[in-house]
């Protein structure tokens, strides 16, 4: 048999792996101080780039995409080559895929801080940057499918198949979660409305959570972990059981998100039906890879790589027991929009991806650098003050979010609400400091492997190019004796691809479509009109300062959240809202029926300065609202875009657009001047109160829905 000699491109790797660093550090420092924020206004500095609104999606996107996105990238290149035994199909896209993702994330972040965002979380990025993401993404797919087309090896090995479902699932939900109708060069509104824009947004949701955050990972656990422990994964069987059952049931979970709001009953149901068995799959895995361990649990104990690689198949298996268990009614009733929430998803973030990431570095650096690591006792010590500081980080948020859900809904013997709003946020202040400190200790971890991690690379030189060698691939191999069924698609990725399409598409597909095609699912109410143009220009200032970071705007059908809020919120409601803003965090109150609550005065005066109107607020100021004019000049492109999205606006009223919002907003300039406060009619500030005093006084209680027919 001929023997081929190649190399393999190691520095594709090095630059991945360095950028999985940097971006770490840098998404890492954004929500340390994101988190200073929730207890220490005064670390907003006043300033609009730094507020917690725009630098919390900030944090959520450079982590996922930045620190994560590389730590993919880096495990798919260079286990890639090795399980195929060949060279990367293209060098050159290899560097355009490079280079076009870090210039996705530094785009991201400079427009992010100035407040373009579509207001959906983990897809915040507007439209410009959602396209080059696509392109970047087909030249990555391109580069990964050509690499594996010229492969020397005709079995595909399980890390590959989780490779190729991210791949093409990634693409599809990036797609149809950023159908979005452009206005302006960094400005787009949604193309969805209220319910469906909201069951599209956790359909990509939860599962960008799935399929960039974990499927990727549990391909990469495959290669690494079996490599870091020197034996072969425990279970073949138990490993395609993982991989087809994992995507096939994934995609319907999302919403799980929205239990209890306006999304019907139906697709709530489906989510947690789903989302109950996702725990097989999830579990099969981390078994599969715990199991792997056998025997080599001396080895664990001495090698700092294997011990991160446990701790992070540990708590990828806490997180995937306790999703499903959050999505139970009966459970979500009590931690969504708590704390509770971010804990969870922080033992995913810290352990399964931030460990698991931390062990793959510890183990690739040394190899391509053919040297030693510099220290494996501070790799060690690394390890325990990272594990550390999760339980610090996560244990005060579980508690927190117990105190807020117990707090939320006491009710004194008289039959009215126990505690305010606003007592339930002071209480849980020292939990919050604590989570700063307990993500500080994870930082400094990370430093500590920055550190060592450098010494190691200076000790060494990048093999650039390493040398291999392998048989020529045999298209027609001889087998011998009786094959397992699933050989069959692990010797062809083209069918793999499409059987995973097709397995990815159909829990979209059932869940999405009806609630797009039946018109009772979202009623319609006769008293809900479309925002003046005042109010649609405050609502995009509220959507560009990040307000649904920490307000929702969906009052469930509870008790103590009708008595506190006001009527529960109607899937008619939303019918003009692009995007919808349900939320889903409550630092502060829900603000679905906030309208006409106060006086314009106390709005002025709270965005000014919070903890004037609310001691003890914890809301950073917004005194740029006041000074900086509104841009009207875009007034007439909004309401087209509006009207192209189905909204009712009269024909031709992007004419007349700018005269009915000077009216409307000299009207609130006056009421403001009653109390001697004197603020132009142009400011941003009056939009905003404009926005405000709307939301929620379009539904009476004896308005009822009207299906269409």
């Amino acid at each position: 048999m001929e023997i081929e000699k190649f190399y393999y491109d190691n520095k594709i790797v090095k630059q991945f792996a360095y950028a999985t660093i940097i971006w770490g550090v840098v998404g890492m420092l954004a929500g340390l101080l994101a988190s200073v924020q929730m207890f220490l206004p005064a670390a907003n500095f006043k300033l609009p780039m730094t507020t917690f609104g725009r630098l919390r999606p900030v944090h959520t996107n450079a982590v996922i995409f930045a620190f994560v996105g590389n730590g993919i990238f880096m495990g798919v290149y260079y286990s890639l080559q090795r399980l195929c035994k060949t060279r990367m199909f293209s060098d050159k896209l290899s560097a355009i895929h490079f280079w076009g993702w870090q210039s996705i994330i530094v785009t991201a972040a400079i427009t992010l801080l100035a407040g373009y965002t579509t207001g959906k979380e983990y897809a915040e990025l507007e439209w410009p940057v959602d396209i080059a993401i696509t392109i970047v993404w087909v030249i990555f797919g391109i580069n990964m499918f050509g690499t594996i087309l010229k492969r020397r090896e005709s079995h595909l090995y399980v890390a590959i198949w989780f490779y190729i479902a991210t791949w093409v699932t990634v693409a599809l939900l990036h797609i149809v979660n950023s159908f979005e109708l452009p206005f302006a060069p960094l400005k787009s509104y949604s193309g969805y409305a209220g319910v469906q824009d909201a069951l599209v947004q956790w359909w990509y949701g939860h599962n960008a959570v799935a399929f960039f955050l974990t499927t990727p990972y549990l391909g990469i656990m495959y290669y690494f972990l079996p490599k870091a422990a020197n034996r072969p994964v425990y279970s073949y069987r138990l490993s395609i059981i993982h991989f087809w059952a994992l995507i096939f049931i994934y995609i319907w979970a999302g919403p799980h998100h929205l239990l209890y709001t306006a999304l019907p009953d139906w697709a709530q149901s489906l989510g947690v039906v789903f989302s109950i068995m996702l725990i097989a799959p999830s579990w099969g895995g981390m078994l599969n890879g715990l199991f792997t361990l056998r025997g080599a649990w001396d080895k664990v104990r001495e090698e700092p790589v294997l011990k991160f690689m446990v701790v992070a198949i540990t708590c990828y298996g806490m997180a995937t027991f306790e999703g499903p268990m959050l999505s139970l009614k009966s459970v979500n009733a009590i931690s969504h929009f708590t704390d509770w929430t971010i804990a969870h998803v922080h033992i995913g973030a810290l352990g399964w991806n931030g460990f698991l990431t931390f062990g793959i570095l510890y183990w690739i650096i040394p190899k391509i650098f053919k040297s030693p690591l510099y220290s494996k006792k501070l790799a060690t010590n690394h390890f325990w003050i990272g594990t550390i500081g999760i339980v610090l980080y996560a244990v005060p948020l579980y508690w927190a979010g117990f105190a807020q859900a117990s707090m939320w809904k006491q009710f004194t013997e008289e039959g009215t609400i126990k505690y305010q709003f606003l007592e339930t946020v002071t209480h849980i202040i020292p939990m919050y400091v604590t989570r700063s400190i307990g993500g500080s200790l994870y930082l400094i971890g990370v430093f500590m492997m920055v550190f060592n991690i450098y010494k190691t690379v200076k000790a060494g030189k990048l093999v650039a190019n390493e040398y291999a060698e392998a048989p020529s691939l045999n298209k027609n191999p001889e087998t011998h004796g009786k094959q397992y069924w699933h050989r069959w698609i692990e010797r062809r990725p083209i069918q793999l691809l499409v059987f995973s399409l097709i397995a990815v598409s159909i829990g979209g597909i059932l869940e999405l479509v009806p609630t797009f095609l039946i018109k009772s699912n979202v009623p319609t109410i006769a008293s809900v009109k479309p925002y003046t143009p005042l109010e649609l220009q405050g609502r995009d200032i509220y959507v560009r300062e990040g307000c649904y970071t920490c307000h929702s705007q969906m009052i469930r059908p509870f008790r103590d959240e009708v008595a506190r809020y006001g009527e529960y919120s109607k899937a008619g409601e939303f019918v003009y809202d692009h995007p919808f803003q349900w939320g889903s965090k409550r630092t502060g109150p829900d603000l679905a029926r906030i309208g006409g609550k106060y006086p314009d005065t106390w709005h002025y005066t709270h965005m000014e300065e919070p903890q004037s109107m609310s001691p003890g607020s914890i809301m950073p100021s917004y005194p740029w609202l006041l000074e900086d004019n509104l841009d009207t000049a875009i007034t007439p492109a909004k309401i087209r875009a509006m009207q192209t999205l189905g909204v009712p606006y009269p024909q031709g009223y992007d004419t007349q657009a700018n005269n009915d919002l000077m009216l409307q907003a000299k009207k609130i300039s006056d009421n403001l001047a009653k109390d001697k406060i004197k603020t132009p009619a142009n400011k941003e500030i009056i939009a905003l109160i404009a926005y405000l005093q709307r939301v929620g006084t379009d539904i009476k209680s004896a308005d009822k829905p009207v299906a269409k027919k």
